[in-house]
């Protein structure tokens, strides 16, 4: 899939999101917030000047988000982002409104729409992961210039025996039959198997 793809799932389908932002304590706060709007530039969302969440992300314009959709753990697929913020003002007001007409049920009028700004997550990472589907599916992206940072396992093919330990312990198989052994990224959970049963510690974990 596309990051556009992945954004259309996120803000169409999930619409509804958790985000994670510092207060002037250094120390995390969530609030659910709907993302409103998202092209190729970013993600876009709102809130009002008066509240908390404004504050924190004019103070520390950096976020990360989740969100999920699915009636139970294995027909799920959740989205998670994070990365940079910036305040738009009110551009693109009258298109969130458009596009999302219950704020209209929130601010009727155009003076109560003056508390609002308009933020765009215009840069940053995520990952898209579906438990629909057995195994799970993984796929990384990012976005506004930004570059994916590899996470999970992968298998030193210098250092590899073969002695098949970490093909034994995978739940999800995603351990090739080959000598070097080979991980696929797309369908690994992370769960550190591989890693901690490997005798010569060929497995390495990405940071």
């Amino acid at each position: 899939m596309t990051t556009m793809d992945i954004f259309h799932i996120l803000q169409e389908d999930i619409h509804s999101t958790v985000f994670a932002t510092l207060d002037e304590n250094g120390l995390p706060q969530t609030c659910v917030i709907d993302l409103m709007l998202a092209d190729e530039n970013g993600l876009y969302f709102l809130t009002a000047k008066g509240k908390s969440f404004y504050e924190r992300l004019t103070t520390r314009p950096f976020v990360a988000l989740s969100g999920m959709k699915g009636s139970d753990t294995l027909s799920t697929v959740a989205v998670s982002v994070r990365g940079a913020v910036q305040n738009i003002g009110q551009e693109r007001l009258a298109e969130i409104f458009e596009k999302n007409p219950y704020m209209a049920k929130i601010y009727p009028t155009e003076k109560s729409r003056e508390a609002l700004a308009v933020f765009q997550l215009y840069k940053g990472e995520g990952e898209y992961f579906d438990l629909s589907q057995l195994p799970p599916y993984r796929q990384s992206f990012s976005f506004g210039g930004e570059t994916v940072h590899k996470t999970g396992y992968r298998i030193n093919a210098e250092k590899c025996i073969g002695c098949q330990g970490c093909h034994s312990v995978c739940p999800q198989g995603c351990i090739s039959n080959t000598i070097p052994r080979v991980i696929d990224a797309s369908h690994c959970i992370h769960c550190g198997n591989c890693f901690r049963i490997c005798p010569v510690k060929a497995v390495e974990k990405l940071s």
